[in-house]
Formats: structure tokens, sequence, C-alpha cells
């Protein structure tokens, strides 16, 4: 699956007033936590933040398969990928697409000869930082805090539990 980098869901000077930087000598170090906590957070939740593309390779059904990025708010092409790696879009009349209420993304192939697919498209749960919900973006800059506290511990170990309570509520889990 390749849906990019998380992007940051909240400023640099969001961050340096959480954790009462005033001065730049460690905006390169905050600036590196901003992103990790932003990574951390898409991986508690399971869903890309700050919409972005995503491609994502999967094997050709007749039946519908979720695609594993959420929340989906388009999927813009689907294309067969050969032994090779490369792909060729498919026409229309050879796949179907949908996306459902709770942003999952689901393809069918129509086409027999196909073995394996690439779906494209852009998946997130808003457009930039500020349309991202205040528990998400507060649990992040928590997040921020705590690592940037605990930076010459070693690491942080487990988000906090008040970050992830935050969270919580937006996490999407998955049953096998």
């Amino acid at each position: 699956m390749n849906a990019g980098i998380a992007e940051p869901a909240v400023t640099m000077s969001e961050a340096q007033a959480y954790v009462r930087i005033e001065t730049g000598e460690e905006e390169a170090l905050l600036a590196a936590m901003v992103r990790s906590a932003s990574a951390i957070c898409e991986a508690f939740l399971n869903q890309v933040v700050i919409a972005r593309d995503f491609s994502v390779d999967l094997p050709a059904k007749a039946q519908w398969t979720r695609v594993p990025v959420t929340p989906v708010r388009a999927i813009t092409e689907v294309a067969a990928v050969n032994a090779d790696g490369t792909a060729a879009v498919l026409p229309a009349d050879a796949y179907a697409i949908d996306v459902d209420a709770q942003g999952d993304g689901w393809v069918r192939v129509s086409s027999g000869t196909v073995s394996r697919v690439r779906v494209s498209g852009r998946a997130g749960i808003a457009d930039e930082p500020n349309g991202v919900p205040e528990p998400i973006r507060h649990g992040i800059l928590r997040l921020v805090a705590h690592l940037f506290a605990s930076r010459d511990e070693g690491g942080g170990g487990e988000p906090p539990a008040a970050v992830t309570a935050l969270w919580r509520p937006y996490r999407r889990m998955r049953l096998a």
C-alpha cells in the first residue's frame, strides 16, 4: 500500500506554543516530533488524517474487495498490473467501484484475464489541518509535548492515556 507519508495535522507555531518553546534552536527537533506524532496518530486511528493521494495493489476478483486505505474520498483509477509491475488503465466496463457511507472503498473486476489491479484515489478525514477534528489535533499536540519532554530518556514509550482517549472515538478497527 502506498498512501504516502502522514502530513502534519498541527502547525509548527501551535506545537511551539503548546510545548512553550520561544526560540528557534529546537525547531528541527520539534518539526520531526510533529511529523512523528502525526504518523503515530494515523497508525492508531487506521485512517488517513490529512487527505492525500493513494495507490494500492490488490488481487483482481469478481467479488467486492475492500481498499485498505480509509476514509476513501474518491477512487480515480483502476489499472491492470503486469508481471513486470507496469500498469495499464482498465476500461470503465472492466471494473466496478464504490465508496460506502463509512468511507470504505470497494472494487471488483469483471475481466477474467487480469490477476492484479492498482487502485488509485484520494483518502483522508480533512483537506487541511484546520478541518481535522479538534480531539485528534489536541491528541497530536499532547503527544508532541510528551515526546519533547521525554526526548532525553531514550524515547516516549506508548502514547499517554490522555492522547489515546482523545483519539479512540475516531479509531477504525477491523476484525479478521
